[in-house]
């Protein structure tokens, strides 16, 4: 089992994210629309800013990030390496962390976004579950 990223200072409404996804940055809207879907996932959810980007939390453990860089905005997850992605629209080599990169004007498989999103929510609790965490 991986040992969890943990922010203790996630909040149920952190007014730094708000701050940042409303920021002029084109690419920040891009991502927008996914960290909204991430803040529904459910009851438990928190977020906060981490590094300089928005992180979301079941809890106080860290299930997915958006970002915003000079071409592309992302959306990132903690445990990306491990979560079934059958469109393939995860990228990156290292051992846990996995993200899709979203460009304007290029289209993104949406239901199967979503449905990371949903399975990375869902695989933070068995995780937190199997730490012992009551949450």
């Amino acid at each position: 089992m991986t040992a969890l990223m943990r922010y203790p200072a996630a909040v149920e409404h952190d007014p730094r994210v708000e701050a940042w996804l409303d920021g002029s940055d084109p690419l920040r809207q891009l991502a927008r629309a996914w960290f909204e879907s991430m803040r529904a996932c459910g009851a438990d959810v928190r977020e906060v800013l981490a590094d300089g980007h928005p992180v979301v939390c079941a809890g106080d453990a860290a299930f997915a990030y958006v970002d915003a860089f000079s071409t592309h905005a992302a959306v990132g997850f903690y445990q990306g390496a491990s979560l079934d992605d059958p469109s393939g629209l995860l990228k990156g080599g290292g051992r846990r962390m996995r993200h899709v990169k979203l460009r304007w004007g290029e289209s993104v498989d949406e239901a199967a976004l979503g449905a990371l999103i949903e399975t990375a929510y869902r695989d933070i609790q068995v995780r937190r579950r199997d730490e012992g965490d009551a949450g």
